[in-house]
């Protein structure tokens, strides 16, 4: 039950947000949190289309904007989420930061490892949280095999694999995220990225990647394959996969000197151990974006820092501008 101001009726101690980017994914950010949660609303939207957003900001009483600097000139508007267009994400953060707003910025966070760093120095410059919407590492079995790993109960780290498809050349057809200056790589800026992530986060930064990209059908709808070879500076090898033009499939799977685990979707891990039978768990689902938005709010107030550190977002986005160099190579 969400807490009520006994003023006005809205939630107590809730963290003002601006929504910048109404599409599909923005739209799923505002649902994930508006009426349910007592860390962060949304009660601006920004999106250039305003006519298209007109019913959905009514339906979760959002004032509607065409542009950034309405948000950036709100004082009453604490904090930002970005989930706009890739090559924007770089100016939108800089801006954000030098108005003071507290930012979240969706995947990727930066297409090179160069414009992460600005991103990142502006922030700490500002003294403002820097936030990043990796969804797939607030899922319960992901949290699951981060802890097995840490924990030592799969022993020394060996290997890791990660593979995301998710049929998204079957059903996006058009708009920004079709463009290659926007998601390069075939799938590997969209599905891709979250697998890699995911890999990143267990195995640390990345030594060396080998990769190939075999394209069968031009857009709109392509039909194209990544893969790559990834060498870990931890001595960790790794697979990595993603296939646009098929069926949703999650899989991380991470092998030990004493067992592995094997993710499969957002409550499913199997366990394998030496000398026992396979063990499959069932997790409770819990909202991987109501999560990370409220763990955002958190660092906000100071109650915890965010869990992606700096750090760990610049290894991404330097693995995920290697894994493409090595695509395009």
């Amino acid at each position: 039950m969400v807490a009520r101001d006994p003023r006005g009726g809205d939630p107590a101690g809730v963290i003002d947000a601006a929504i910048v980017g109404l599409g599909r994914w923005g739209r799923s950010l505002v649902e994930s949190v508006q009426g349910k949660s007592e860390k962060l609303r949304f009660v601006l939207g920004v999106e250039p289309a305003m006519e298209a957003a007109r019913e959905f900001a009514g339906k979760h009483r959002l004032r509607r904007a065409p542009t950034l600097d309405e948000a950036l000139g709100d004082r009453s508007i604490r904090a930002v989420v970005l989930a706009t267009p890739h090559s924007l994400h770089l100016p939108q953060v800089l801006a954000a930061a030098a108005a003071g707003k507290q930012i979240f910025c969706e995947k990727p966070l930066a297409l090179t490892r160069a414009d992460a760093e600005k991103m990142i120095e502006a922030c700490e410059r500002a003294g403002v949280v820097l936030g990043v919407g990796h969804n797939r590492r607030w899922w319960p079995a992901m949290r699951e095999l981060e802890r097995l790993v840490a924990s030592g109960e799969l022993g020394t780290l060996l290997h890791i694999e990660g593979h995301n498809s998710n049929e998204n050349s079957n059903a996006v057809t058009g708009g920004w995220r079709t463009l290659e200056t926007e998601s390069p790589g075939g799938g590997m800026t969209g599905a891709g990225l979250h697998a890699l992530d995911a890999m990143v986060g267990i195995a640390g930064a990345v030594k060396r990647v080998k990769a190939q990209l075999l394209e069968r059908k031009p857009p709109p709808a392509p039909q194209d394959t990544a893969s790559a070879l990834i060498e870990f500076q931890s001595g960790v090898s790794g697979l990595l996969a993603s296939v646009r033009a098929t069926p949703f499939y999650w899989r991380v799977h991470a092998f030990g000197t004493k067992g592995s685990a094997e993710v499969l979707g957002e409550t499913d891990i199997v366990l394998r151990m030496s000398g026992r039978a396979p063990e499959r768990r069932q997790l409770a689902p819990a909202d991987s974006l109501r999560a990370e938005l409220e763990d955002f709010a958190d660092a906000v107030e100071g109650r915890a820092p965010f869990p992606v550190t700096p750090q760990q977002m610049l290894a991404t986005v330097s693995a995920f501008e290697s894994v493409i160099n090595a695509l395009r190579s």
